[in-house]
């Protein structure tokens, strides 16, 4: 299984720490953002993820900026992306069991390393039920 991650400069330090966490569950990581902490645009980190999604060179993707809103409203414009702020458990559940998310994203400046990977943790133990999600989810691409 492949990760694609980025971030802009608003979530370099937890990048690195989710990194550090996936690449000891044994997971192959593809960093796909700059390693300094310049200022950048967060819409361009996003299209490099989605496009590893697209293409197949990655299975799903996190992406982090300061909030978390900007780079998943980025990635939320494409076709057969559904990007997920994980800003508590449920949500993190949630967003695989009901919406299938196929991109977690996470602020940041909003939350600690520690909650972001216990979010991490539930979202990638939870499996997406289908049934009645299904109609739903294949009305997002209309």
């Amino acid at each position: 299984m492949k990760i694609a991650i980025a971030s802009d400069h608003g979530g370099v330090e937890l990048k690195k720490n989710i990194i550090n966490f996936l690449q000891n569950q044994n997971l192959e990581v593809a960093d796909m953002s700059p390693v300094n902490d310049g200022l950048d645009d967060y819409p361009n980190f996003a299209e490099i993820v989605v496009k590893e999604l697209a293409e197949k060179r990655a299975d799903w993707g996190i992406l982090i900026c300061g909030t978390g809103i900007g780079i998943s409203i980025a990635a939320n414009r494409h076709k057969g992306i559904r990007a997920a702020i994980l800003y508590d458990n449920f949500t993190a559940e949630s967003a695989k069991v009901h919406n299938n998310a196929n991109i977690v994203v996470f602020g940041g400046r909003t939350m600690t390393a520690e909650q972001a990977i216990e979010r991490l943790k539930i979202f990638m133990n939870s499996r997406y039920e289908g049934g009645r999600h299904e109609q739903r989810l294949c009305k997002l691409d209309k």
